[in-house]
């Protein structure tokens, strides 16, 4: 289930990630009111998000949503959404809506069940969920070993699962985190795959082929076999 694209610089991967984006939302809107479409935090989507957000695109009708959160205020530095706000909710896209994670809760454990009672009233066709990779092999706040885990990976999970990760250098310090399960993540019609650099080049390698998705849970994404996705890598 898995395309690979990939490409020589990461300003080629930039644009057709943004053609690829839009082309899919397109697809997905076809004779629909409304769509969703799920993004990550992070550095490397950011210019996308930007190109993205100047983009001639029915924007209304498309409600955007976190894929992960950490559990820190709306004006922190951190915050996923703050960083979403700021890069793909401005120019055209400013008139797309925007679900998030992070709700009144004080701990993300208290604000699961809120998170995700309002990702159930999401529109029913997401189309596209935008993922990136750590160098731990996590996607999402799926992170290796991470309490709760094993519980956003069951097929029974929520869409919506609170995660305390095991604090690293990945991690930083914020380790309270909220992520979509694997369930929720396959609820995308599409999945797609950001990855720049040799040495994530060779983690995804390694994913592709190992089986140990608690050790390295961008596996159980990458091996599934229900959602397509589509892999995009630059040097």
């Amino acid at each position: 289930m898995i395309q690979e694209f990939f490409f020589d610089s990461r300003e080629a991967l930039q644009a057709a990630v943004v053609e690829y984006s839009l082309g899919v939302l397109q697809a997905s809107l076809n004779g629909r009111d409304r769509v969703a479409l799920l993004v990550s935090g992070g550095s490397s989507p950011e210019l996308i998000y930007k190109q993205l957000a100047q983009a001639d695109f029915p924007w209304n009708q498309v409600t955007v949503a976190l894929v992960d959160e950490r559990w820190v205020s709306r004006d922190h530095d951190k915050s996923n959404e703050a960083f979403i706000r700021r890069t793909l909710l401005t120019g055209n896209a400013k008139s797309a809506q925007l679900t998030a994670m992070k709700n009144v809760a004080a701990t993300a454990a208290d604000g699961q069940g809120l998170c995700d009672q309002a990702y159930r009233l999401l529109p029913k066709h997401w189309a596209l969920a935008m993922l990136g990779m750590g160098p731990d092999g996590h996607t999402a706040s799926l992170f290796p070993h991470a309490q709760g885990l094993e519980k956003a990976l069951s097929p029974e999970a929520p869409l919506c699962v609170d995660i305390e990760a095991k604090q690293s250098e990945v991690t930083g310090a914020i380790t309270e985190r909220m992520t979509l399960s694997l369930p929720g993540l396959l609820k995308a019609e599409r999945l797609a795959l950001l990855i720049t650099g040799q040495e994530k080049r060779e983690i995804y390698e390694a994913a592709k082929a190992g089986d140990d998705i608690h050790g390295m849970p961008v596996r159980a994404v990458l091996q599934q076999q229900q959602v397509p996705v589509d892999v995009f890598w630059a040097p």
